[in-house]
């Protein structure tokens, strides 16, 4: 077996891996998802994915392909267990760009163009995830977005023809799953930290209040006998 096939096989186990508990905590309602940054993610993969296997992707093409019939799978699953479905009219337009990639296709006859296309729609997608990861982080899984910057990685290592054609939209997604990690990791550390703060104060408030203490409130406390000062 080759290198390429070796790190297809690898990439397309991790994105079997990683959907399995997301999968899995979907349907246990532990995870909520954004239905519409799935539905674009689902079109933007599937149609590199044909770009790919048009450019000669081989074996990494393939794994980008079940990658995308999976975020399908996901899309649904969130849209029945009610999952996050605001939907602006920013995503809207993130949508319609998708749709638009496979007639410039056409029209230019090069992938790369779609693929271009595509690749920014998908970034673009990721903004609702990207606001819901700073607004509720604990609703999103990290190591999710870790198995798949690793997946992507292999993805490049996989392909039998290496080009932008082939390339660029695994790398940028790899880019993109980073700064959700980094994201999410930042805002619920700064969550701790503001769950943490009046705990902290209300210590050192009883430390200051300790009896017998002359700091503190206790400081302007006259003495037990006495009619404070003169």
């Amino acid at each position: 077996m080759s290198f390429k096939a070796i790190a297809g096989a690898l990439a397309l186990a991790l994105t079997l891996y990683a959907f399995y508990p997301y999968i899995r905590d979907i349907l246990r309602g532990r995870v909520r998802p954004h239905v519409f940054s799935w539905v674009i993610w689902a079109l933007t993969t599937l149609s590199v994915a044909l770009a790919q296997l048009a450019a000669g992707g081989g074996p990494g093409a393939w794994v980008v392909a079940v990658s995308g019939m999976l975020s399908l799978l996901v899309a649904v699953l969130a849209w029945r267990k009610r999952g996050d479905s605001a939907i602006t009219r920013t995503d809207w337009l993130f949508f319609g760009a998708a749709l638009s990639a496979l007639p410039l296709w056409v029209v230019t006859a090069d992938p790369l163009w779609a693929v271009i296309v595509l690749t920014v729609v998908d970034l673009l997608g990721f903004g609702p995830t990207i606001r819901k990861a700073h607004a509720a982080p604990h609703a999103e899984s990290l190591p999710f977005f870790a198995l798949f910057l690793v997946r992507n990685l292999l993805v490049v290592l996989a392909l039998e023809a290496l080009s932008w054609t082939t390339a660029l939209f695994p790398l940028a997604i790899a880019l993109a799953c980073a700064g959700v990690m980094a994201m999410i990791v930042w805002r619920r550390r700064k969550l701790a930290d503001r769950e943490s703060a009046p705990v902290l104060g209300l210590a050192q408030e009883a430390q200051r209040v300790r009896p017998g203490s002359a700091t503190g409130r206790c400081a302007n406390t006259p003495p037990s006998g006495t009619d404070g000062p003169a």
